[in-house]
């Protein structure tokens, strides 16, 4: 499928003329249709906008070697604008979370905005990195492999940083989990608001009550 291994459509029960479209990408071991059987696609239900979901699944191989904001932007993306959608929101969990921030990166002009969701910012070495510079500001690659997609990423979101420009960002994630130390340098670099931090670790627990909290503040406008 275009380098998706799965696509779920979840349209809204409700009637609108301006819809969102919100397209959900999983991290590792976790299927389309998760999405829909955890509650997060209930909840995206719930917004004051009509809100279409669409749940993908890309291959993993997409995320770590670059490849996968391509994909979607020609299977989902591109497609989605074609049908008329004007407002368009990627939500990415984990890796699924770098995923959406590498969309950003090169179709940030039609992307309104991202809701990420623990998002997997990089390995412990370049999150290191991170901190050591006091964060996104200050961060330069230390290694020779700048093309490496964290670092893409992190280029773009110390850009992004700088001009305070592009897509808007939404932050949810949990005390005890395994990336929250990239998160909260992720934290310090987006406005206070459009961050929630809640208990638990890097689980569906965790991940549905964060989303909840995000979706309470209408981050969708």
């Amino acid at each position: 499928m275009n380098g998706l291994e799965a696509l779920q459509r979840y349209p809204s029960p409700r009637a609108g003329q301006d819809r969102v479209l919100l397209v959900m990408l999983p991290g590792v071991g976790i299927k389309a249709e998760d999405f829909a059987t955890q509650g997060l696609v209930a909840v995206a239900h719930t917004a004051r906008q009509a809100v279409d979901v669409i749940a993908v699944k890309p291959d993993q191989a997409l995320y770590l070697d670059g490849a996968v904001a391509q994909v979607l932007e020609q299977a989902v993306l591109a497609p989605a604008r074609a049908d008329g959608y004007k407002r368009i929101w990627l939500l990415g969990i984990s890796l699924g979370g770098m995923g959406a921030l590498s969309c950003a990166a090169e179709y940030g002009d039609d992307i309104e905005g991202l809701i990420l969701l623990a998002p997997f910012l990089g390995t412990q070495g370049t999150v290191a990195e991170l901190r050591e510079a006091g964060g996104f500001k200050g961060w330069q690659a230390q290694t020779s492999a700048a093309t490496l997609p964290e670092q893409q990423v992190i280029s773009w979101l110390q850009n992004r940083q700088a001009s305070a420009s592009g897509p808007l960002i939404w932050l949810g994630y949990a005390t005890n989990d395994r990336f929250a130390a990239g998160h909260r340098l992720l934290a310090a670099a987006i406005l206070p608001g459009q961050t929630v931090e809640v208990n638990g670790g890097h689980d569906w627990a965790a991940w549905r009550m964060a989303f909840q909290a995000l979706m309470a503040r209408n981050p969708l406008g």
